[in-house]
């Protein structure tokens, strides 16, 4: 036999298994060092710095992280929270300074970091908020603090609110793609920018009442906080917009112009004593700081409170790229949390705009029946719409911010048609059925007659079903409901007037009111439990599933390359619920928020 056309054998080892056990050995040892750095331990006497920017999110996406790298982005709203409440205690913690560089997060989000502020200065500890170029959402969370320092060559953009919407009717008709829609009812507007080529009276009845309660808040808190009438600041935005550093502080906008750097050494010196130097830094990183405190939050008691965060759309099953809340994902957090014996309560904490009808039906199931075993209190963060609102009926008390979105109680479904896109292109087809709407719900051609009274007649049941289910919870009537729902959108002030709301308050009043109905000490700290459980690479690899470390490694490069080339803004909840209409080329019926509310 000739043997001469045969691979020669490698020399080494370049299989996945051989290479596993060099790589992983490294990675492990890594890790440990990674880790014993991490927790050393900070001053005695320190500034602690907090950095925001972008959405705020709810909590942080741990698996969009490599090995040996820090998570993606700036703090997440529940890290910041619960960082500012250890502070305000903490007797090393001298004072903080927020660094504010674009923010663009929902009003409730905003509102709840300034309470936070807000509780933490009333320990007698100061904080300094340092701007770069602001913007109004930057500034109206730096109004809550004792100082703003602008840096050095910036400039404040306060140029107030507005409310955008794209309609893609046009440009979607020209390349000979078409969407038929079912609307439950005419205030649910997600249909619009698919079927209509601009936005109609319920659209803006609903904004035009959003931006005037959020517009209101800003300019009250601001007027009050800097001392300036509100007439003169509501002047500012519509006659100067754009201010410069030495103008903002002339005008009594800004405490004080610096840089980074300037401010540093200022602090530094006036923390320690002595000039800043690589050896003397009075700052301390927010991840530094975790790193030194029980997270996150000390207790006095072995008794747990869990919080089981719903954050972004809510779909059926996750995928590689899902950055929402799918099935399984809540009920694996309900499982755990509910055999551990010493977890007495849940605190669910919701920050979605919906997402799959069907999906937020199957949680609320399973809310409920968790809610019969322990007692069950809900907090809602930025927004909590459609379907999230409809899993927030599982709680005892409902909590929101005062300009917490909720309310949407709605559906709607979207068919595509994209029979002239397959024209214009050539594209033909065959096909073969039995039964007679067995291509009725294809992608190539529109729902006709007793079809399309179907496709209307399923999502009508589905919102029945829906207002049936708030009916029964918030123990109103079905009218009573509907009068309220038909898509309607509610801040959380004016949600507690329409019944769908118990009471205001933020994640920390939520915790409280959990702690009574648990009947544990109010004297005494419970242990808090975060689900879903957070894991790092670290962890995983220690758990000796190897197909699963290296699919995460995967995808979260996947994730790592996404937000590099697609902006943030772009790379939404909202865009997540999009995706679902192109997925398969078939309806769907959802219960989600037709838009967000930002503030820029």
């Amino acid at each position: 036999m000739n043997n001469s056309s045969m691979p020669a054998k490698r020399g080494g080892c370049f299989r996945k298994g051989c290479l596993a056990l060099v790589i992983i050995p490294v990675l492990i040892l890594a890790g440990v060092f990674w880790s014993i750095r991490s927790s050393h331990s900070v001053p005695d006497s320190f500034v602690l710095t907090l950095p925001l920017s972008g959405g705020l999110d709810e909590i942080r996406n741990e698996s969009s992280s490599l090995p040996l790298m820090p998570a993606r982005g700036p703090l997440s709203l529940q890290e910041l929270l619960f960082v500012l409440n250890q502070a305000a205690t903490d007797d090393r913690v001298k004072e903080v300074v927020l660094d504010i560089d674009g923010l663009h997060a929902t009003p409730a989000k905003i509102a709840e970091v300034r309470v936070a502020v807000e509780k933490y200065r009333q320990k007698g500890k100061k904080v300094t908020a340092f701007l770069h170029s602001a913007e109004d959402s930057d500034y109206l969370l730096a109004s809550s603090c004792d100082a703003i320092i602008v840096e050095r060559g910036g400039y404040l953009l306060l140029d107030g609110l507005k409310a955008e919407s794209l309609f893609y009717t046009t440009p979607l008709g020209k390349i000979g793609v078409q969407v038929q829609a079912a609307q439950w009812k005419k205030y649910k507007s997600g249909i619009e920018p698919f079927v209509r080529t601009g936005a109609s009276k319920e659209y803006f009845e609903q904004m035009n009442a959003l931006l005037d309660e959020v517009y209101d808040d800003y300019l009250t808190y601001v007027s009050k906080r800097r001392h300036i009438s509100r007439s003169s600041f509501e002047a500012i935005i519509n006659n100067e917009a754009l201010v410069s550093a030495k103008k903002a502080k002339t005008l009594g906008l800004v405490d004080g112009i610096s840089s980074y750097w300037e401010l540093q050494r200022a602090l530094t010196r006036k923390i320690t004593g002595k000039e800043l130097t690589s050896e003397n830094d009075a700052y301390v990183s927010a991840s530094e700081y975790r790193s030194s405190v029980t997270w996150p939050q000390k207790s006095t008691t072995d008794e747990a409170i869990a919080v089981i965060t719903m954050s972004g759309t809510i779909v059926r099953s996750g995928g590689e790229l899902a950055e929402g809340i799918d099935v399984e994902t809540l009920k694996n957090s309900l499982d755990a949390a509910l055999e551990n014996k010493k977890v007495k309560a849940l605190v669910l904490r919701i920050d979605s705009p919906g997402g799959d009808a069907l999906a937020s039906a199957d949680m609320l199931q399973m809310l409920d029946s968790a809610a019969v075993k322990k007692p069950l209190v809900v907090s809602m963060s930025g927004v909590a719409a459609s379907g999230g609102y409809m899993t927030a009926l599982a709680g005892k008390t409902i909590f929101a911010e005062p300009l917490t979105i909720t309310g949407s109680i709605g559906v709607y479904a979207l068919k595509p048609n994209i029979s002239g896109l397959a024209d214009k292109i050539g594209l033909k087809r065959d096909v073969v059925t039995r039964g007679r709407y067995a291509d009725a719900n294809s992608p190539f051609k529109p729902l006709e007659g007793e079809a399309y009274n179907k496709f209307v007649a399923a999502s009508g049941e589905v919102y029945d079903d829906f207002i049936s289910k708030v009916a029964r919870s918030r123990k109103m009537t079905i009218t009573a409901v509907d009068s309220v729902a038909g898509g309607r959108v509610w801040t959380g002030s004016r949600a507690i007037k329409a019944g769908l709301v118990d009471r205001t308050g933020g994640l920390f009043d939520a915790l409280q009111a959990a702690q009574r109905l648990a009947k544990i000490d109010m004297g005494k700290q419970p242990k808090i439990l975060l689900f879903p459980v957070q894991k790092s690479w670290f962890e995983s690899l220690l758990q000796g599933n190897m197909a699963s470390f290296s699919d995460r490694i995967v995808v979260a490069i996947k994730q790592q390359l996404l937000h590099e080339m697609v902006p943030r803004r772009q790379f939404s909840s909202i865009e997540a619920f999009y995706d679902m209409l192109t997925h398969s080329g078939q309806l769907h019926i959802l219960a989600v928020m037709p838009c967000e509310v930002i503030i820029n």
